[in-house]
């Protein structure tokens, strides 16, 4: 019967992997399939709800009730955990943009720049760290990258950088979800059984740092073959266009602010001591006091209370909007896995995989390359690591792995696999308002990411 369970998962896999490349809303495509595969396990008898265990004790009465009250616990448990996290998250960010506080550490990071008129490939590919530690504390592809080409890029075509060399570098800034600030990062994070902090430090930073070199050394040669086989074609690669340097509104000491989370989360770690006690702050605690840090900057910026207050709306409002986009998509991505788990899914990989003599970095290794590719697919890295991260734990203890050793690879790889698909939505906004052909761009990332992907595997698991 789990065979036949698993045959079920993978056509509803198909079918979830269709329905979001064609633009269904991915959250009810989720949450939908995910319980209409619950319901199809209990009828086949690969699950059941165990009301002592499950519901904690308070059924409804009918199971038809109860499968839909699974809906409730999961909606509860995250919202509790990582969800209020990534809400203030998502409302600090707004506020930073609001108060132009994000334009002002993008201007203070990437004024050096200019420092490489004469080598304009070398300051293109030195755009690509600087970029991932503003993407660390700005944790939003599409806002980081839409900010960039409205900054950065005017500054790199004329430098002399060609403009799809200078877009291809802006998105591969986003190419690592990681930082305390990332919901991927929280929900690996929690998944793994550690702090977002611990997971950043220990886990995510040693190996995100040398495929960044990586990164650079192949974006540089890739770019540079591309643009020579533009020019045999005739294409014009170097924008002629004037473009004005960027203005900042903003004091430049405002650059600090959004920055400020993660060096309080880096300052107060259990490293701390104070008076013999450790101090530890959580990531929603760093943002609320980054935040009346921020509210203090402000009403020493404008002198009223009145304007300060009113800015602060924005806080609620990108709280509403991460509600609407991320954790509805966490929800709903959990489900579907709870789908997945029920008919069997995992039970049946790990067989299957053990039966044909693979050991847990292999199967590692497999949901690696399903995780890049749903990410390709679906044009988002939240979707497909949210979809597939909560089987990890299952399948780890299966194998005899550390959870972490499995969820570090896969969750990088959502965020890869992203910047190669013509749908994200990183892509297609930064394509637009650069005036690129999305193709053009995803074709220029594809060879670096997928040698990335390799070679980070290759790191993690061999090195």
């Amino acid at each position: 019967m789990i065979y036949i369970g698993t045959a079920i998962a993978i056509c509803f896999v198909a079918i979830v992997a269709y329905a979001l490349t064609h633009k269904y809303n991915p959250q009810a495509v989720l949450l939908v399939s995910g319980i209409i595969m619950i319901a199809v396990s209990m009828a086949i008898g690969t699950f059941h709800i165990d009301i002592e265990k499950d519901l904690d004790g308070n059924a409804t009465g009918w199971i038809g009730f109860d499968l839909f009250r699974l809906v409730k616990q999961v909606m509860g448990t995250n919202m509790l955990r990582v969800g209020l996290m990534i809400m203030t998250i998502g409302g600090y960010v707004a506020y930073m943009r609001k108060i132009q506080a994000s334009d002002a550490l993008v201007y203070v990071s990437m004024k050096p720049l200019v420092l490489f008129k004469r080598h304009p490939d070398i300051a293109a590919i030195l755009m690509l760290p600087i970029g991932q530690m503003l993407f660390i504390c700005t944790p939003s592809a599409a806002g980081l990258g839409l900010l960039l080409v409205a900054s950065i890029f005017p500054i790199l075509v004329n430098l002399g950088v060609s403009r799809l060399t200078a877009v291809s570098i802006i998105s591969a800034c986003t190419i690592f979800d990681m930082g305390p600030g990332s919901a991927n990062t929280a929900r690996a994070a929690e998944l793994a059984g550690m702090t977002n902090m611990e997971y950043f430090v220990e886990h995510q930073l040693p190996l995100a740092i040398p495929i960044t070199l990586l990164l650079m050394v192949l974006y540089y040669f890739c770019n540079r073959y591309y643009d020579r086989k533009d020019r045999k074609m005739g294409r014009s690669t170097v924008s002629t266009v004037d473009v004005k340097e960027m203005k900042v509104q903003a004091p430049l000491i405002y650059a600090i602010l959004p920055a400020l989370p993660l060096l309080l989360l880096i300052i107060f770690s259990s490293y701390f001591q104070f008076f013999g006690r450790p101090i530890i702050l959580d990531t929603t605690t760093a943002m609320v006091i980054s935040l009346f840090v921020a509210l203090a900057f402000e009403l020493v910026r404008w002198r009223s209370f009145e304007k300060t207050l009113a800015n602060v709306k924005s806080f609620w409002q990108g709280m509403g909007t991460v509600f609407g986009n991320v954790v509805t998509l966490i929800i709903s991505a959990e489900v579907f896995s709870k789908g997945l788990i029920a008919l069997g899914f995992i039970d049946a990989l790990v067989e299957g995989c053990t039966s044909l003599g693979f050991t847990g970095v292999l199967i590692s290794v497999v949901i690696i390359i399903i995780i890049f590719l749903a990410a390709i697919l679906m044009g988002s890295g939240n979707a497909s690591f949210f979809s597939f991260g909560p089987l990890v734990p299952g399948i780890a203890g299966k194998v005899g792995m550390n959870p972490v050793d499995m969820i570090l690879p896969m969750q990088l790889s959502s965020s890869m696999g992203r910047a190669i698909s013509p749908i994200a939505g990183v892509i297609v906004a930064i394509a637009e308002v650069a005036g690129v052909s999305t193709n053009d761009l995803v074709k220029r990332n594809a060879i670096p990411l997928s040698v990335g992907l390799a070679a980070m595997v290759l790191v993690h698991y061999v090195f």
